[in-house]
């Protein structure tokens, strides 16, 4: 994503967005960004986390590590873990590895779970014999 050869601290906070701020645009860095504030049509992208704290409202898309939410977030959100704490509130899509939600948070939107591949599903009925499929199977029969 970014050119650098070392990679940033995942923890080490380069973007604060204090609570009486309101921004709106495009958020890009290599370590954490933490919005207390508002943040309006924009998008974020960071190779470390995103904390949302609880007076937070973001309307956003977000690409990043990990992303923890206390505070309201709607977008669409792409990350290896998601951490919906107790308070938090997210609506959208979520395309996430791992997701934790607290007691006592709130979310409406698509949860899509992303590995390294799509487990079968085993509620899908069985496609249908053509007519080729249905000769073999009665010559089998006999």
């Amino acid at each position: 994503m970014f050119k650098r050869d070392q990679r940033p601290e995942p923890d080490r906070i380069d973007v604060i967005i204090g609570e009486s701020a309101v921004i709106s645009g495009e958020i890009r860095c290599e370590a954490s960004v933490r919005i207390d504030g508002v943040m309006e049509n924009g998008r974020i992208e960071t190779l470390g986390n995103v904390i949302i704290g609880p007076n937070a409202r973001v309307l956003a898309d977000i690409q990043a590590k990990t992303v923890s939410v206390s505070g309201a977030y709607k977008g669409d959100l792409t990350a290896q873990r998601v951490e919906l704490l107790e308070g938090g509130r997210m609506w959208g899509a979520i395309r996430v590895g791992s997701f934790l939600l607290d007691e006592g948070a709130y979310m409406h939107g698509e949860l899509i779970m992303l590995g390294e591949e799509t487990p079968e599903n085993p509620f899908e009925p069985e496609p249908e014999a053509g007519p080729e499929q249905a000769a073999e199977a009665a010559a089998d029969d006999t």
